[in-house]
């Protein structure tokens, strides 16, 4: 299969967000996922802030759109689980200066093994 790769939030919303020097390079990471079927994965987390994002802003179609397309893209989603939690906290001494979503997606990613 190969190894997986942990997409985040941040790559889908900038390559359907407006001009930013990130646009195309995250636009062209994931057609790569697509065309070199790299197996690819997210997790629930991501998509809450994906979806957090746009509805805070009240861009409910762009909510639905965004989300949509990533799923298309990506469709494996892992579930944050008790495990993932409990080993978050165990990395925030290690990764003090890291948001706590960072610590959730770093300890989902350890979970499965994914770089």
């Amino acid at each position: 299969m190969g190894t997986r790769i942990f997409i985040d939030a941040n790559v889908p919303m900038y390559a359907h967000g407006a001009s930013h020097p990130y646009r195309q390079p995250c636009r062209a990471a994931l057609r790569r996922v697509v065309s070199e079927n790299i197996p690819a994965v997210t997790s629930s987390e991501v998509v809450q802030e994906i979806l957090h994002r746009y509805l805070s802003l009240k861009r409910h179609d762009q909510a639905v759109q965004v989300t949509s397309d990533f799923m298309t893209i990506v469709p494996a989603v892992l579930p944050v689980t008790r495990r993932d939690i409990e080993r978050a906290l165990r990395l925030i001494r290690r990764y003090p200066d890291l948001s706590a979503r960072d610590l959730l997606h770093v300890a989902v990613m350890l979970n499965h093994d994914i770089t």
